[in-house]
Order: C-alpha cells, then sequence, then structure tokens
C-alpha cells in the first residue's frame, strides 16, 4: 500500500448549502500537498447521484481550477468504490457536504457502514450539533450561557386557526421579547433566517423557515459583538484566538458569508485576555459535550452585561476564502494546507482507536 493518503473530498449535497460546499470543496482539493495526497474529488448532484468529478481532477492538474466545482462526471457508486479504495489504499475522507444529508450525521453513517476513516465529527455529534434544538437542550445540561428560546413544529403551525395563531405568536414575543430570529433547525450559512419584531414580520418569517425543514427554532435577539472561535482536535481538542464579524445588515446573512464579502472579519479583536481564555473553555466545553470530533466552529454573541452567548456551533464550517475556521487558524500560524493534514491526521488516529477499543 502507497505511503500518500487518497483523499477523497465529497462536495455538494441534497441541502440548501449546495453551492457553498462546492466552493469550500475547490479550495481544499486546490491546498491538499500533491506530493502527501492523491485526490480525488467526488460531487453529489442536487437529486443525490454521486458523481466522479474528472473535470476538477483535470482543472487540478493544470492549475485552472475553477472558482466552484461542478458534481458532475462518470456514476460513482459510494458503497463499492469506498471499500475497494479503503482495502488499497491509504485513505481518508473529507465529507465537505453543509447541511442536512451531509453535516447531520447521515454521511457520516454511511462512511461507518463501509469502515473508512473520516474527516470531522461522527453520527452522534453530527446529528447533536446541527439540530439546533438538540444543542440548546444537551448544552443547557452542561450550564452553557445560550438565548432564550422556544421550538415549535409545522404541524402546530399548520393546526392553528386565527385566534390560535395569534395567541402563539403573542406567546413568543412575551417570552423571548420584542425582536426575535427565526431559524429552521437543521440547517446553516443562515439559509431560511429571518429577524422578526411584529406579529405579521414573526408569521412570515416562520412560514420562511419551514419551508427548510419541519422543526423551527425562534431565539431572543442578543445585542452583542459576534465572535467566532476554531475548534480542533478530538478527546483534547485545540481552540484558536477569537475572530469577530462585523455585519453590515440586520445580522450576518448568507449574501454577506459568501456573496458580497461586505462583513468585516476581525482576525484579532480587541478582547481582553481573561474573556479570552474563558471564550477558549467554553468552546472547548461544548466541542466535548456535543461528542464533536475533528473540527468545528463555535459563535458567540459577546453581551455586555450577561457576557458571552453561545449561538451555533458548525462541525462542517466554511472552508472558503473568505471562511472564519481557517482564517483563525492561520492566523495562529496553521497554514491551509497544513490544517487539512491535521484534520487528516486527527482522522485517521480516531479510526485506529476505534478499531482498537470495539470488538468485532
Amino acid at each position: 500500500m502507497s505511503s500518500k493518503r487518497c483523499l477523497i473530498v465529497l462536495f455538494g449535497g441534497r441541502s440548501a448549502e449546495h453551492n457553498v460546499s462546492c466552493v469550500s470543496a475547490r479550495h481544499v482539493i486546490e491546498a491538499a500537498d500533491p506530493e502527501l495526497y492523491e485526490v480525488i474529488p467526488v460531487g453529489i448532484d442536487k437529486s443525490g447521484d454521486w458523481h466522479l468529478a474528472k473535470k476538477a481532477i483535470e482543472e487540478l492538474k493544470t492549475n485552472e481550477l475553477k472558482e466552484k466545482l461542478e458534481p458532475t462526471g462518470p456514476a460513482w457508486n459510494p458503497i463499492i468504490e469506498l471499500q475497494k479504495l479503503g482495502s488499497e489504499k491509504n485513505l481518508v475522507v473529507f465529507p465537505l457536504l453543509h447541511g442536512p444529508l451531509g453535516e447531520d450525521g447521515t454521511i457520516q453513517g454511511l462512511l461507518e457502514v463501509v469502515d473508512v476513516p473520516y474527516i470531522g465529527s461522527g453520527v452522534l455529534g453530527s446529528a447533536l450539533a446541527m439540530d439546533k434544538i438538540a444543542t440548546k437542550e444537551i448544552l443547557t445540561h452542561h450550564n452553557i450561557p445560550q438565548a432564550l428560546y422556544r421550538s415549535v413544529h409545522s404541524k402546530l403551525f399548520e393546526d392553528l386557526d386565527g385566534e390560535g395563531m395569534e395567541s402563539m405568536l403573542y406567546e413568543l414575543f412575551n417570552e423571548l421579547g420584542p425582536i426575535v430570529f427565526v431559524k429552521p433547525a437543521n440547517l446553516g450559512s443562515s439559509i431560511g433566517v429571518s429577524r422578526a419584531n411584529d406579529h405579521d414580520s414573526l408569521k412570515k418569517a416562520l412560514e420562511k423557515a419551514f419551508a427548510y425543514d419541519e422543526w423551527v427554532i425562534v431565539e431572543e435577539a442578543i445585542e452583542g459583538r459576534e465572535i467566532e472561535l476554531s475548534v480542533l482536535g478530538d478527546l483534547v481538542p485545540q481552540v484558536s484566538p477569537p475572530g469577530e464579524i462585523k455585519p453590515m445588515g440586520d445580522f450576518y446573512d448568507y449574501a454577506e458569508k459568501y456573496q458580497n464579502d461586505s462583513a468585516e472579519l476581525i482576525d484579532e479583536p480587541d478582547i481582553e485576555a481573561n474573556l479570552v481564555v474563558n471564550l477558549q473553555q467554553i468552546s472547548a466545553r461544548v466541542f466535548l459535550a456535543l461528542r464533536c470530533s475533528g473540527m468545528a466552529r463555535v459563535d458567540f454573541f459577546l453581551h455586555p452585561e450577561r457576557g458571552p452567548i453561545l449561538n451555533e456551533v458548525n462541525t462542517i464550517p466554511g472552508f472558503t476564502p473568505i471562511s472564519m475556521y481557517p482564517r483563525l487558524w492561520q492566523k495562529a500560524g496553521l497554514s491551509y494546507s497544513d490544517l487539512v493534514d491535521r484534520l487528516a491526521d486527527i482522522a485517521i488516529e480516531r479510526f485506529s482507536r476505534k478499531r482498537r477499543n470495539t470488538a468485532i
């Protein structure tokens, strides 16, 4: 078996975050050292069909990669191909699939079944961190400071009549405050997220979020700085120094994250040293409580009176040039390509440990 690693980069997927994944994957395959890795990009189109992205392979060889990979090419059977490559090569899989059917434990389950090492959290950690409601319930038990919230199911929303609807909207504002944010429970990149400050806007926000998920979370609006930290590791995670996001709009939405680059990303925000340590400690606790592995980006609001308040946890954060996760590690001295190497090392170490500790 060759000492060179075979790195399969999975991208695309069926979720609303498909395009983000295609951009992230482009930069990962470019960063992988060709002396160390045989890179195989595998795309999943929006219908769920798998393809060997031969065009991307050719573009990589000629240094002519497009800004976004296309999940097209010959059909690729994941069960057959992964088992074959796993037996023949020093294989590791990088599932760069954001959102449902990629970041939620489903792909991770497939990779467990075919018994190959992969980058990122396992089935449980991925599922817990993907579901914003489950995340909050777990972290409440661990005394992690969070925004007030309520969960709403689409069936309840659909079954309410006019008077019942008004009553529910009143209760949400009464419990959570005059301004709320509405989010699909199982989606990222701020897709389907809305801000509401009256009954009409809240009803519309719920309708928008239910277009993406049957469970929706409604949270109090937190006034404060938006702070993000990158976590790397497994049983003993490392945490980067914090970065800060200053959005131009009401909140850091999809367009500012991936399209117009209008938000200000600050690599070295002005935060007191003891508060930085506190943020890092909370991030590590969150990472371990949710059974994360490999990588995660932990997002906070820094309230002037209440201090750090957890916003969200992303187990497959964006890897685009303007994404905060790789930027923070680069600022800490870990280059993009070295970050890919470290993630692959962690994946293989965890795979080997699980094999040693699991009776067959």
